[in-house]
């Protein structure tokens, strides 16, 4: 199948490069004629902009954006709009507000250009892992985009069927699922990422106390000095808490075991603030993932205000002392 590809970062690139080695046609573009002339080398067939895009795809044309969420996806999905013909597909594939792709999608239907949004998770090992995708938009059109799917998804590879599920099948056993209508798909992929957000601060937690397990504020005879390698590496291996984030976690930690290479600043994608949005939206309790996602905005202020002010109150009411700014 043929496929339009703008958008050849990390994500995307290696998407066409999956995509190839699986027998797929791909067309690319990106504002860094590097990347396009990169992927040319390895045989797609580059474009010098998006009309040049348009025009070498053959019709119905279905162009995959992977650009940055926000402006440049808004930017790229409605100029490629401009460009295309009713009966024509464009595909989100970043990490968009689930709210703009039902947007979206209502406009261009006015066109006759048909919309899919499709929730990514993979990061820079889907070239080789594959990519687990959930998907938006009417039934026909990701039908007919079927074939791009099952080569991006991972396959069910040695992972067994849940136990129970019988002769279910379905391709969410193959890493990729038609969630519904527009918008369902990043709805699906939004919470995906809050959870990963919870996910993360809870092995975070968990090796900060056990590096602080020989502290002096802990009596001696209770202190123990641990390897956090070898701690990731054996939960690694049955543990009920073993995952994918626990591999790269110990492949972090094997690397520098003080992770001093890092400082600490933790940004977010907005799909975290999103997720809790729709919690509140739907009156959802989300304690852990919304502390987890404080704790990213935490990370980026040496002091808050907040806790100025806690400084402030225990001094008064206690008469507690505690260090000044800098000191």
């Amino acid at each position: 199948m043929q496929l339009g590809m703008t958008g050849l970062g990390r994500m995307g690139g290696n998407m066409v490069r999956r995509l190839m080695k699986g027998g797929h046609q791909c067309v690319v573009f990106d504002l860094n004629s590097d990347n396009v002339n990169r992927l040319s080398g390895e045989g797609a067939q580059g474009a010098k902009s998006l009309d040049d895009l348009i025009g070498k795809l053959a019709k119905p044309a279905a162009v995959w954006v992977m650009v940055p969420a926000g402006s440049p996806t808004e930017d790229t999905v409605m100029a490629l709009a401009q460009r295309m013909a009713p009966g024509d597909v464009i595909i989100d594939g970043g990490n968009s507000y689930f709210k703009d792709d039902i947007r979206r999608a209502k406009a261009l239907k006015g066109k006759g250009i048909r919309y899919v949004d499709v929730g990514t998770s993979g990061g820079i090992w889907g070239v080789e892992r594959g990519y687990c995708m959930m998907i938006g938009g009417d039934k026909d059109t990701v039908q007919h985009l079927d074939p791009i799917f099952k080569t991006l998804a991972p396959g069910m590879g040695n992972v067994e069927p849940t136990p129970g599920r019988g002769g279910k099948g379905g391709t969410a056993e193959e890493g990729y699922l038609h969630c519904g209508p527009s918008g369902a798909g990043h709805f699906v992929k939004m919470v995906h990422n809050g959870i990963e957000y919870g996910l993360m601060q809870a092995y975070a937690e968990g090796f900060d106390i056990i590096k602080n397990a020989n502290s002096p504020q802990v009596p001696e005879d209770h202190r123990f000095e641990f390897d956090l390698p070898d701690i990731a590496e054996v939960w690694r291996r049955g543990s009920v808490v073993g995952s994918w984030l626990l591999d790269l976690t110990a492949m972090a930690l094997i690397e520098n075991p003080s992770l001093s290479n890092y400082t600490g600043f933790v940004q977010d994608s907005g799909e975290g603030r999103w997720t809790i949005m729709a919690a509140i939206e739907e009156a959802v309790p989300a304690d852990v993932l919304s502390a987890s996602l404080y704790t990213r905005f935490r990370s980026r202020q040496e002091h808050t205000f907040a806790e100025k002010m806690l400084s402030g109150m225990r001094q008064k009411f206690g008469g507690h002392v505690e260090r000044a700014s800098g000191g």
